[in-house]
């Protein structure tokens, strides 16, 4: 185990040292510009749109904007956001808060553009109403590189569907273990049984699971780092200012300095938001919308969803507790402790709660990027159903497995998925600025609810589900 942790910590370090800080903030800074940075002049109308789609009745495996809305963010909105931001503050330093807000404001234009496309380029399903689609759907139907778009595909599942459920069911078995003592085989077992009862009941199950979890979770989880922030009000100014002292390496607190700060808040920004990815683009094909845009809206807003309010609320429980480095103490249990101080013991079992929501929907969320990346890859159910088998088995051994070796594993994969989308989304970038401007159009002729054709495009080919005569 100590070898394969060596190894996979030296290649991602050339990754995140070299590769994926220059695609990640490139990309970012070229669609900010291009979209005139859609990801601030449209926010009243994400706003809009996201919440148009509540309670919309939906046939077969179709969706609504807004439950695709939810099964993105639920995988977003877990164990990145409590503990991976509680990991950045103490491997990185209060400047790695910084960082991971500068990469989740040029992300959401990447998020824009990427889930825009997988719009675009969805495939109707053939086994019942609905849609497929993402960066494997895209690489191949539109840039024609069936060899990108299969490794994408094999990458996506293993990541997703295997790894970073193995992260988030390690972080319940730890706040459980921390809060009530339980035996991490016995959580591994339980967690792996009721993750099985969701997944095997497909795509429609989850969404509606997400749909009801998600706005719940994240809503109280705000609710308590309000109450800590006004708590501590008189104690922002200084924290604010720790922050963007300690993100330039002035005064830095973190052993790495600013260089530690960087790479710190990135891994653990994209972790969180996943902007660029091609994560959410899965989910964001799969909505029934008039329009490729509204869900690349909507999905450009998950961003400040998951960066702004949610890993900030974590950040700010960890960096006013002051103490946060003489605990010898991170992750999850760092947050279990900081809360602790203000609600007593009961924290330490609250958080748990919340764990225990965050991840589960994490876990379902990225189940769900897995299955449609194995149906990609074949329609015979016998494939989805071993998936399934191998999903519930990662979720029972990420419950007992080292936390270094689950996290390093997950940024490894996390990189080989961003490299193939971002290089994908930069070369297909002008199509969603395209469409960007068609939406914009329509909306300053007064059409309320903008209709989307492929004609507007140089090239139609590649395209299954925008025919003009649809």
């Amino acid at each position: 185990m100590e070898l394969l942790n060596s190894i996979v910590s030296q290649i991602n370090d050339i990754f995140w040292s070299y590769v994926l800080i220059i695609l990640l903030i490139a990309a970012g800074v070229i669609f900010s510009i291009r979209t005139r940075f859609v990801q601030l002049r449209m926010i009243r109308e994400m706003i809009r749109l996201m919440t148009e789609g509540v309670g919309n009745k939906t046939e077969g495996q179709q969706i609504s904007s807004f439950q695709a809305f939810c099964v993105s963010t639920a995988s977003r909105v877990g164990v990145g956001n409590i503990a991976g931001i509680a990991i950045a503050v103490v491997l990185g330093g209060p400047g790695a808060v910084f960082w991971m807000w500068l990469i989740a404001f040029l992300g959401a234009a990447s998020g824009f553009v990427e889930s825009t496309l997988a719009q675009i380029y969805k495939i109707p399903r053939t086994d019942a109403k609905g849609y497929l689609g993402g960066p494997a759907f895209y690489i191949k139907n539109a840039l024609h590189s069936t060899k990108a778009a299969v490794f994408f595909a094999i990458i996506i599942s293993i990541t997703y569907g295997l790894i970073f459920n193995s992260v988030q069911s390690n972080t319940i078995s730890l706040s459980m273990q921390t809060a009530f003592g339980f035996d991490a085989t016995y959580i591994g077992i339980v967690i792996a049984i009721i993750s099985a009862i969701v997944i095997f009941g497909g795509l429609k199950r989850i969404a509606r699971v997400s749909e009801y979890l998600v706005p719940f979770m994240a809503g109280l989880y705000i609710l308590v780092a309000l109450f800590i922030t006004f708590y501590n009000i008189t104690e922002l100014p200084h924290i604010f200012a720790v922050i963007f002292k300690d993100a330039w390496g002035i005064d830095s607190v973190a052993g790495g300095g600013f260089g530690a700060a960087i790479m710190t808040g990135i891994k653990r920004g994209l972790f969180s938001n996943e902007a660029g990815m091609g994560s959410v683009p899965n989910a964001a094909a799969t909505a029934e919308v008039t329009h490729p845009v509204k869900q690349g809206l909507i999905q450009s807003f998950g961003v400040f969803v998951d960066t702004f309010l949610i890993c900030s609320s974590s950040a700010f429980i960890v960096l006013l507790s002051t103490d946060y480095q003489s605990t010898g103490l991170t992750g999850i249990q760092l947050v279990q402790y900081d809360l602790s101080l203000y609600f007593g013991d009961i924290a330490v079992s609250a958080v748990a709660v919340f764990i225990i929501l965050f991840a589960f929907t994490s876990i379902v969320g990225n189940y769900y990027y897995g299955e449609i990346n194995i149906k990609y890859l074949s329609d015979n159910p016998l494939y989805l159903n071993i998936f399934r088998v191998l999903v519930t088995f990662m979720v029972f051994f990420g419950s007992i497995a080292e936390l270094s070796l689950v996290w390093n594993l997950a940024d490894l994969f996390m990189a080989l998925m961003a490299t193939t989308n971002v290089i994908a989304i930069l070369l297909l970038g002008k199509i969603a600025f395209i469409a960007l401007k068609d939406y914009e159009q329509q909306k300053k002729q007064g059409i309320k609810e903008p209709v989307f054709k492929a004609s507007i495009l140089p090239k139609q080919d590649g395209i299954y589900w925008w025919k003009d005569n649809k």
